[in-house]
């Protein structure tokens, strides 16, 4: 693999010598309400030289690692089927190598390519999925395969008792009844988030970050924003604690960058990204 030429802040390592690899998937092709995120990756990675490299909050930094910026994946914006074949099939390729995902989006719906790849690597694979959405439907609007049932899917392939739910506060009624059988749901902030991580230790775990999970005083810039979320700071308190964890892949979604014309939205998940990625180093 080559590098890409546009690179997230300090992710210049070769792929050979890297234990990352960052990736983007420019998709937004399922979206119900506003559309955008397709322009989430490319704004990521261009607004990162606006961070510094070196976390305050880990006291780590981005040069003290190797990362792999495999730049966007080449995707067809009307077949959502073929998209997640496509990210499943990167993500077999890079977990074959030894190397750790994370991947940049888009919308939500990419997280079942990867997970569907980490899956067959990891069979007793555990989900913690920070959302303001349960996205646990069958189907919206006759279809199966969208960001408002991406958990759903997910759950058909990992089974009760895999996924943990932090930060969800909007959903249909049927969602968060499933979700007192099937998945541990804990609604509008991360109360428990600290036990999740105890009872998951020493398991594989996927982390997908939903942006919106943050209230949009923080974090605008997204397509379907929900009042009454997360602080910044409790985000990355969250983070912090995923060094205690054998994260073996993991996203971060739902940027619209165009919809918060500040750019502020934009910094949140650089800054993010950042965080994300010196914790999956960190629990090597």
């Amino acid at each position: 693999m080559n590098r890409n030429i546009s690179t997230f802040i300090a992710c210049e390592s070769e792929y050979e010598q890297s234990d990352i690899v960052l990736f983007g998937v420019p998709f937004d092709g399922t979206a119900s309400f506003r559309p955008g995120t397709r322009f989430g990756p490319s704004a990521i990675r261009n607004e990162s030289f606006g961070i510094e490299t070196y976390s305050p909050y880990s006291d780590r930094d981005l040069t003290d690692i190797k990362v792999f910026d495999g730049g966007d994946l080449d995707i067809p914006f009307g077949n959502p089927k073929k998209v997640l074949d496509i990210i499943e099939e990167y993500t077999d390729g890079l977990l074959c190598d030894g190397k750790i995902p994370l991947m940049i989006g888009g919308e939500h719906l990419i997280t079942l390519g990867a997970v569907k790849a980490v899956l067959k690597k990891y069979p007793d694979l555990h989900i913690i999925h920070f959302d303001a959405h349960t996205d646990l439907r069958d189907e919206y609007l006759g279809e199966e395969l969208t960001h408002a049932g991406v958990i759903k899917q997910i759950w058909n392939l990992v089974g009760d008792g895999k996924i943990y739910q932090f930060g969800i506060r909007s959903g249909e009624r049927q969602e968060f009844e499933f979700a007192k059988s099937h998945t541990y749901l804990t609604k509008f902030d991360l109360s428990g988030f600290e036990k999740a991580v105890e009872s998951l230790r020493g398991k594989p775990v996927y982390f997908t970050l939903d942006l919106d999970v943050l209230d949009p005083s923080v974090f605008c810039g997204t397509g379907t924003t929900e009042a009454g979320g997360i602080t910044y700071k409790e985000l990355v308190s969250a983070i912090l604690q995923l060094d205690r964890l054998n994260i073996v892949g993991a996203d971060i979604n739902e940027l619209s960058p165009h919809y918060d014309q500040s750019g502020a939205s934009t910094a949140v998940a650089c800054k993010t990204v950042r965080e994300v990625l010196l914790q999956l180093k960190a629990n090597r």
